[in-house]
């Protein structure tokens, strides 16, 4: 008799979603899927409004990465005023932006993925925390509250506030970097080293450990999308979006603001999720990937130097166009060194300290668009608003709806291998919620979905057997 396993909640993620695993007559999976169960409709939230208030507000979408939505919503904002912020306006988004990558990443890697990798995906739950991280290697969960704190200071710094942080405007950021903020920053860049090298030899010393979780947690063949600066390295201010198929041929490579030539969007009748698709392959066949695994895909490098020194160390070992999704824990660890080292120069130029920092105007566009790289990949925020600067509607783009079709083929490949017949343990169904962990996803981001999610209703016997199912 067929039966239904749900996961519910997914631990260990931004947000709330179960996942659901189908199995045959035989105990073997015949489907799954991730379903985010929140909804937020910030979309609908933005009508009507002034769009000066809409890097603020779109700040309130996440507490994790409220700086990525402000660089992207004062983008767009910026073209619907038609300018262009002074350079050290745009340099300290970019510094703000950067603190936020390595804030999150951290979070992310410390926080949420380590317990797996430090305890083993079948150790017990109890254990396989960050209180049992702190216990048994305290050096680890130093290193990953200090780097968090580190990019939460930076923050801190520039915007008075270390969660929604106003002081990303239209058309630059409201006040000055002085002296002694440089200076502050600049001193803390020396600890923040330490810390990622530390982690960087743990987390290369123990891969051989992880080589069956970097075989099958979300293996698979995909297109890549990330944006990239002239040169061809990594960006995540401003630069051209580049998609790469799996082996890394070109498949497009276009201006952000034409994102809508290029992708588009569908209703998961399972989800709140609003998934994305590049239109050139449809639906269907239309997956790709976005983040940090992206980012290594599709650019020539980092350019700086540290990271590019870690990222031909992880390209000799997994190749140019790694396909697993497991590898994403490893280049954020990559890309926080990068952050740091990025943000290290930015300080060092001294028009860093000007006090031209916003360009004023009023409204010359009826539609703006902007686009930055979140932590968890790129973002895009669309309005289009009257002759008064009103709202008329949004659209939001999120790097966990570009991951979306990339994640539940992951659920279903993980659960697949590891789930079988009636003795499921907690470590298999570990793996499944961690194919997930790896892509850092953010609910409350990406749900602004219209339509309705089916409810669902299990009917049961007093054995617990699933005699009837009801849906709306």
């Amino acid at each position: 008799m067929s039966r239904r396993l749900t996961i519910d909640p997914i631990t260990r993620i931004e947000g709330h979603a179960r996942i659901t695993i189908q199995l045959d007559d035989a105990g073997n999976v015949a489907d799954a899927h991730f379903h985010v169960t929140q909804f937020r409709g910030f979309e609908k939230l933005c009508e009507g409004r002034p769009f000066a208030e809409m890097p603020s507000l779109m700040a309130r979408i996440c507490g994790i990465c409220p700086v990525s939505h402000l660089v992207a919503a004062a983008k767009a904002c910026d073209r619907i005023l038609a300018v262009r912020p002074p350079k050290t306006g745009s340099d300290l988004r970019e510094l703000m932006n950067l603190a936020q990558i390595v804030q999150s990443h951290s979070l992310s890697l410390f926080y949420l993925a380590a317990p797996d990798l430090v305890f083993g995906f079948d150790a017990d739950p109890a254990t396989r925390n960050i209180v049992g991280i702190a216990r048994t290697n305290p050096q680890l969960a130093g290193d990953g509250i200090l780097l968090r704190k580190f990019g939460q200071r930076v923050i801190e710094i520039l915007g008075g506030k270390r969660i929604h942080p106003a002081w990303i405007v239209p058309g630059g950021v409201e006040t000055p970097l002085t002296a002694e903020k440089r200076d502050e920053i600049r001193a803390m860049i020396p600890d923040a080293y330490a810390a990622v090298d530390r982690t960087l030899t743990w987390y290369k010393a123990n891969l051989m450990g992880w080589a069956e979780e970097e075989a099958s947690l979300g293996n698979f063949k995909s297109a890549f999308m990330a944006m990239v600066e002239d040169e061809g390295n990594v960006t995540h201010y401003d630069g051209r979006l580049r998609i790469a198929d799996h082996d890394g041929a070109l498949i497009a490579e276009f201006d952000p603001r034409d994102y809508a030539e290029h992708l588009g969007e569908f209703v998961d009748d399972a989800s709140f999720l609003k998934p994305t698709y590049l239109l050139s392959r449809g639906v269907t066949d239309g997956m790709y990937r976005v983040g940090t695994l992206a980012r290594v895909v599709v650019a020539k490098g980092f350019g700086t130097p540290r990271a590019d020194a870690e990222l031909e160390s992880f390209r000799k070992v997994f190749g140019p166009t790694p396909s697993s999704s497991f590898l994403y824990h490893h280049t954020r660890l990559i890309e926080i060194l990068h952050g740091i080292e990025k943000i290290e120069q930015l300080l060092k130029d001294p028009d860093i300290l000007s006090d031209r920092v916003i360009s004023n105007a009023q409204v010359n566009r009826n539609i703006g668009i902007g686009v930055a790289e979140a932590p968890r990949g790129t973002l895009m925020h669309r309005y289009v608003v009257d002759d008064d600067g009103i709202v008329q509607t949004a659209n939001l783009m999120i790097a966990t709806g570009h991951n979306a079709s990339a994640m539940n083929a992951g659920v279903l490949q993980v659960a697949k291998k590891y789930v079988h017949g009636e003795d499921v343990a907690e470590g298999m169904l570990n793996r499944v919620e961690a194919v997930i962990r790896c892509y850092d996803p953010c609910l409350s981001c990406s749900t602004h979905a219209a339509g309705q999610m089916p409810m669902i209703v299990d009917l049961v016997d007093s054995r617990g057997d699933v005699i009837r199912v009801l849906s709306r």
